[in-house]
């Protein structure tokens, strides 16, 4: 069965060209790989048509950062399952065929990989709950296959008709963090699963441009920002709702103080977004089946 890969890109020529080449050996000859340039201002998409003709190049004419920059690549793919991966992720050889399998039950949504840090660290399966009224996540504790709370969105296989029925990704966390999160969370209120298969792994080499063109500071003000807009979104059980409110005056304060205020300006920066948590909630919310403790239930399952 033949698959489409899907690489959004920003700036990243030498990406391309260190990781590229791992792509297309962990593929078939009719398989279809599409860049998914978010407007770069270096010479990828030139590198790319020079060197890699088989790829097809889809262009954003503005930047549209990193969610936007997916669903763009989604739209245009034509077959129904998706490799999503980040130009600074590395395939193993076999990774298409111990994913594709899994896709046999109707159920699956997606399906993410094992991923290899350089540093040795590795990740892809996750764990998530609600604690003091927030949404916590953490890296799992074991890395056997089975449910995860989210497929990362640099290294994941996803069913194209389930990603469109539910909405893509969601550009409410621009510029970036969250996405993968959010998308993975809406699939498993839905009724469907996402899985992790520790046999597909890849090495991917956090060389993305987030940390240059933000800095550390800004990118903790992203990560609480989009917290609580996820919160805001997602949650629909009165009790964590609650609960989130009776905490959040504790996070802010004592959070505020331990985080240099990074949570509060994170904070006021997703109440100025209200209006868009609202229409987005609105959206959504009729395809959930089941509720937020009944998700975490499953996950844990």
């Amino acid at each position: 069965m033949n698959i489409s890969v899907v690489i959004p890109n920003f700036n990243g020529r030498d990406l391309l060209e260190k990781h590229l080449p791992s792509v297309i050996l962990a593929l078939e000859k009719n398989d279809e790989i599409i860049v998914v340039d978010d407007a770069s201002t270096d010479d990828s998409m030139s590198y790319l048509s020079k060197n890699y003709p088989r790829v097809k190049i889809v262009k954003n004419n503005e930047n549209k950062r990193y969610a936007d920059t997916c669903n763009n690549g989604i739209e245009q793919a034509k077959n129904e399952f998706i490799l999503l991966l980040n130009n600074d992720v590395s395939p193993n050889a076999n990774v298409k065929a111990y994913l594709l399998p899994h896709f046999k039950d109707i159920d699956i949504f997606a399906v993410g990989c094992l991923e290899h840090a350089p540093s040795g660290q590795i990740s892809g399966k996750s764990t998530g709950r609600f604690s003091r009224g927030m949404f916590m996540h953490n890296r799992a504790q074991n890395f056997q296959p089975g449910r995860t709370m989210w497929a990362t969105g640099g290294s994941m296989m996803v069913r194209k008709s389930y990603w469109q029925l539910i909405g893509g990704m969601d550009n409410l966390y621009r510029p970036a963090y969250y996405e993968d999160i959010d998308i993975s969370y809406r699939a498993w209120k839905h009724g469907w699963f996402v899985l992790f298969e520790p046999k597909a792994f890849v090495v991917h080499g956090h060389e993305s441009t987030n940390s240059t063109v933000f800095g550390k500071e800004v990118m903790d003000v992203m990560s609480y920002k989009n917290s609580f807009l996820f919160l805001w979104k997602n949650v629909t059980d009165p009790q964590i709702f609650l609960s989130h409110l009776l905490w959040l005056p504790y996070h802010l304060i004592v959070g505020g103080w331990r985080s240099r205020g990074r949570i509060i300006l994170g904070f006021c920066q997703a109440l100025l977004q209200m209006h868009e948590v609202v229409e987005k909630r609105k959206k959504v919310s009729p395809l959930w089946s089941l509720s937020d403790g009944a998700v975490i239930k499953k996950v844990r399952t």
